[in-house]
């Protein structure tokens, strides 16, 4: 069983050296280990440092095109290099190696194919009280978008069977954490969490540049994934809203017609009808983008069939290359 350790990187020469030498080169259950550095467009000496350092393979971006396309380039690239199993880090050493053994246990036994790794927040000194709380409540939101169990949403650390990797699809360029999680837990990928450590902090985080930025975008990450994955639902809501908004202004328009004071109140019977009209078409939007799903399942479905018969294609022999493609066809 192969097991390839990966690292998404953006300038990360002074850290590197920090956090390579901290990897294990053997895991329990595992046959090989690698390391693999993506470095994404960096502008300082990250590739030649990371290889410097032992990295196994190092992918470059030629621009920056964020950590979430990093993610994916890292995931990709361990898949065509035969991984079994994927354990993402970061680079600043924010996660303790050490339990990256306790990350792939679960994957080896057989009782998960995405493990996320679960900071003890409540004892990090380096978060103040208020990112604490928007951590706790951010994971509280997530866990109902992916009706999973995960307790650090936000966590960077995490391993992936070989078949969870090439399901996983990431739109976003922001980060991908969030979207991963909801888009397994409408996938049916088995998802758990194990507690880990941390190590002091090395630097200023670079995703969160500040807390009302990192809240706008990751809440705006969480609608948007929820409205893929769920557009019935999210339509839905949007719908009820405005039809009882409706329904409470024709229900006083009403009242106050049979009062015989009607005339005075025309402009509630206006919203009345305005926001039944918007609730309807909410609601049929809902149903749209409910059958539009059944696409993108299909699609989903497909992409993951043709990742699998590239594997069988590219661990063919070549004597026998030949003969496999002609089944194919």
């Amino acid at each position: 069983m192969k097991l390839v350790i990966q690292i998404p990187c953006y300038n990360e020469a002074e850290s590197l050296p920090h956090a390579m030498p901290q990897l294990p080169r053997e895991v329990a259950g595992c046959d090989v280990v690698e390391w693999l550095i993506v470095d994404d467009g960096s502008s300082d000496d990250t590739a030649a440092v990371a290889r410097s350092l032992g990295a196994d393979r190092v992918v470059r971006h030629p621009v920056n095109r964020g950590l979430a396309a990093a993610f994916m380039t890292g995931l990709d690239a361990a898949v065509a290099g035969g991984a079994d199993i994927i354990v993402n880090t970061d680079a600043d050493n924010q996660y303790d190696a050490r339990d990256i053994e306790t990350l792939v246990r679960p994957i080896i036994e057989g009782r998960a194919e995405m493990v996320i790794g679960a900071r003890p927040i409540a004892e990090t000194e380096h978060f103040s009280w208020l990112k604490k709380r928007l951590q706790e409540v951010g994971s509280w939101v997530v866990r109902l978008a992916s009706n999973t169990e995960v307790v650090d949403a936000p966590s960077g650390f995490r391993a992936f069977t070989r078949e969870a990797a090439q399901r996983l699809n990431v739109f976003s360029a922001y980060t991908y954490t969030l979207e991963t999680i909801i888009q397994a837990g409408h996938s049916n990928i088995r998802v758990l969490s194990v507690p880990i450590r941390t190590n002091p902090d090395l630097r200023p985080s670079r995703l969160v540049k500040s807390i009302g930025r990192y809240v706008w975008r990751s809440a705006t990450t969480i609608v948007r994934i929820f409205a893929t994955y769920r557009p019935l639902v999210f339509f839905s809501l949007i719908a009820s809203f405005f039809l009882l908004l409706g329904f409470g202004f024709g229900g006083w328009y009403l009242a106050h017609k049979f009062a015989g004071d009607g005339a005075g109140h025309v402009q509630s019977a206006l919203l009345a009808a305005a926001s039944i009209t918007i609730g309807l078409i909410a609601l049929m939007l809902g149903f749209v983008a409910d059958l539009l799903g059944v696409n993108r399942r299909l699609l989903e479905g497909i992409d993951w069939r043709v990742r699998q018969l590239e594997d069988v294609l590219h661990s063919a022999p070549p004597e026998a290359g030949s003969g496999t493609a002609e089944r194919l066809q």
